[in-house]
């Protein structure tokens, strides 16, 4: 079972920053595989970035160059770092970890990309 809890969403102006973080509550080095997806109304939740366990990163075209995803491996914590926000943005976004073959969710949290 993991648990993983998701922070950092808001509501930020086209351009700017923003940072999510998502904790799990075992070592994400015993994780396969941990991605973050985002949803917006009435769309597909879609995957943005995800890393393995050993490392490789994987983005999305339309957040390449604009979003970071890094590990903080003493804290557990997986990073998302978004920088040059769009309006497109705009979604719920969720931290996802594969473990094993099973799949956890975290609650999600709304990042909103307007003026």
């Amino acid at each position: 079972q993991v648990q993983l809890v998701e922070s950092g969403g808001g509501l930020v102006q086209p351009g700017g920053s923003l940072r999510l973080s998502c904790a799990a509550s075992v070592s994400i080095f015993s994780i396969n595989y941990m991605g973050w997806y985002r949803q917006a109304p009435g769309k597909e939740r879609e995957l943005v970035a995800g890393i393995t366990g050993g490392g490789r990163t994987d983005y999305a075209d339309s957040v390449k160059g604009r979003f970071t995803f890094s590990r903080d491996n003493a804290k557990n914590t997986v990073i998302l770092q978004m920088n040059s926000l769009k309006p497109e943005d705009t979604a719920v976004y969720y931290c996802k970890a594969n473990n094993f073959g099973l799949n956890y969710w975290g609650q999600g949290t709304q990042v909103t990309v307007s003026s």
